[in-house]
């Protein structure tokens, strides 16, 4: 059993970035309705927010709902909405406990009126807490946010406030939903997928990668502190060589 006593607090990542993916074939071994699995996948969300919060984690990030998810049908997105509104507030008092802020990133103009009205009401009622950042993907698209930053750059050339020979990579980063923030250090992915599903383009550019074949109905703490101690074992060199990072 993994526990969070083998982990090395000064090796452990700022910021977590989540793609919560199996709920569906958690479900379907069940033979039981998709929606579901989404209910089961609520509960690790608890226990994983709670687990990070504990463990002094600067920000998480939850992939909650991509751009793509639109595609799905209606009934599963109207499930998935009622979901987190009920997750947003029956979880509020413990956030604000726990001092919690949450933040969302994507079109949050997209969603149904009333779901952006308790996701908003969950970001002001949280907005002073400063314990820990749960940033919450909804709507969201990787090339989206890259191209809208873009667009917003390219105004503000057009108009004369900045020039393109000046453009850096901060400046690029201050134009994304999560300007302010480090870059994820750990990206987990559940269900075993082998890709990034247009999840933060930019910003994992030098992040570590764990790939799990648990499903995140089925992924606790236990499962959190196994990925962890992964990503402690690994060095991080972001194009140097080992011995320049070791200092040999």
């Amino acid at each position: 059993m993994k526990t969070k006593e083998q982990l090395i607090q000064e090796k452990l990542p700022q910021h977590i970035a989540i793609i919560m993916d199996g709920n569906g074939r958690w479900a379907n071994r069940r033979s039981l309705q998709r929606i579901m699995g989404h209910a089961r996948g609520m509960e690790s969300v608890k226990e994983i927010v709670k687990a990070c919060r504990e463990l002094e984690i600067r920000a998480l990030t939850l992939y909650a709902f991509s751009l793509e998810n639109w595609h799905r049908p209606t009934t599963e997105i109207k499930g998935l909405f009622k979901l987190l509104k009920q997750y947003l507030r029956s979880e509020l008092k413990e956030l604000n406990k726990n001092n919690i802020q949450i933040k969302s990133i994507g079109h949050l103009e997209s969603l149904p009126p009333d779901v952006q009205d308790v996701v908003r009401e969950a970001i002001e009622k949280t907005r002073n807490n400063s314990g820990m950042i749960l940033n919450v993907a909804l709507s969201y698209g990787g090339r989206d946010e890259i191209l809208r930053a873009v667009a917003r750059i390219a105004a503000r050339a057009a108009a004369g406030t900045i020039s393109v020979s000046e453009l850096t990579e901060e400046m690029f980063s201050r134009e994304l939903y999560t300007a302010g923030l480090p870059d994820p250090d750990l990206l987990i992915r559940t269900s075993g997928e082998m890709r990034i599903s247009n999840f933060l383009l930019w910003q994992l550019a030098y992040t570590e990668i764990y790939v799990t074949d648990v499903l995140w109905p089925d992924f606790g703490k236990q499962e959190l502190y196994k990925a962890l101690l992964d990503y402690q074992k690994r060095q991080r060199r972001f194009g140097l060589t080992g011995e320049q990072v070791s200092g040999r």
